[in-house]
């Protein structure tokens, strides 16, 4: 997926164009216009690009409806109040979603939000179509022909849908504060993974069953691929994905070979060969030389709290402890 970058931009106005063209800036090329109603325009947005998604905390204050014509990729807006009535392609039914509910629109076809509510503040997250695609052959281990038609909805509250939308919240208010772990190579890869295997799992497509499904006949020359993969360059930021890549499997077949062969998932691996890195610096350190914020923090360690955690559980024995030697 190449080197996965975090981008963030907040904003309020009062001013429909102003709104509008940021809107069109982040997201697609749009007409807005303010309907007739008690509430005053007063738009407040936090938008965060995610490598290959679009993550928008927004909100317009005022009812609007918008028109966008083809958006060119996937689009999934999950209200968490309000509602949003919206209709997509040539002779389309309107729908109108609300809380309990997401709204996946397709890169095809002209969209019209013919009524976005001005109590209605939704999570709005574009996806690249090519990466989303593309990600999407790896879990599968064979093409996809896109467009994948999605279901118009899905249920965000159980099961893969409520999964999804709690990271995708997550993500959106680690925008809101600008928390310096999401621009972390070694956190932003693995979540934009996340986030675009979250969204195949929770909406409805053709292709839906064959990730649910078994795995294929395992064999251990792909594990071993894999593995000396992040043996030879742990500092990489992997993610499974590109993990299936380097063992030319479907990324299905790799977590159940792993499971079967190392014990782990791929990702585990990942953390293991970690934090024996880790160790490995802490045990080399001279008085002074480092802290073990700073070796942690350099190996995708972000939570110091959990991270030491994982470090007893592994060594027996606190990260400070080693240091001291």
């Amino acid at each position: 997926m190449g080197e996965t970058v975090v981008v963030r931009t907040s904003f309020g106005t009062s001013d429909v164009d102003e709104a509008r063209d940021l809107l069109g800036t982040a997201y697609y090329s749009n007409f807005m216009d303010v309907l007739a109603g008690p509430r005053p325009f007063l738009a407040d947005f936090t938008i965060g690009q995610l490598g290959a998604l679009t993550i928008g905390d927004l909100h317009c204050g005022a009812d609007v409806r918008m028109r966008f014509g083809e958006l060119g990729s996937y689009h999934v807006n999950v209200p968490l109040s309000g509602h949003m009535a919206w209709r997509q392609g040539p002779r389309p039914a309107v729908l109108r979603t609300g809380p309990r509910r997401a709204a996946v629109l397709q890169p095809r076809g002209d969209t019209y939000l013919d009524r976005w509510s001005g109590d209605c503040r939704v999570l709005a997250v574009k996806v690249d179509r090519d990466a989303l695609e593309e990600n999407l052959e790896r879990l599968i281990g064979r093409p996809a022909h896109g467009p994948v038609p999605f279901d118009p909805e899905f249920d965000t509250t159980a099961g893969h849908g409520l999964g999804w939308t709690r990271l995708v919240r997550t993500v959106a208010d680690d925008l809101r504060e600008e928390s310096a772990t999401l621009s972390h190579p070694l956190v932003a890869a693995p979540l934009q993974e996340a986030l675009l295997n979250g969204v195949l799992l929770a909406a409805g497509h053709r292709y839906r069953d064959q990730l649910e499904g078994p795995a294929p006949k395992l064999r251990p020359t792909p594990v071993k691929r894999a593995m000396a993969a992040v043996r030879e360059r742990p500092e990489h930021p992997h993610t499974t994905t590109e993990l299936a890549a380097e063992a030319r499997v479907g990324v299905r077949w790799l977590q159940e070979a792993f499971k079967r062969y190392v014990g782990m998932t791929p990702m585990a691996y990942v953390r293991e060969v970690r934090l024996t890195r880790v160790r490995d610096e802490l045990r080399a350190a001279g008085p002074g030389e480092r802290g073990v914020s700073e070796v942690a923090f350099r190996w995708g360690f972000t939570h110091l709290g959990r991270f030491a955690e994982q470090y007893r559980a592994r060594f027996g024995e606190l990260p400070s402890q080693t240091l001291r030697g």
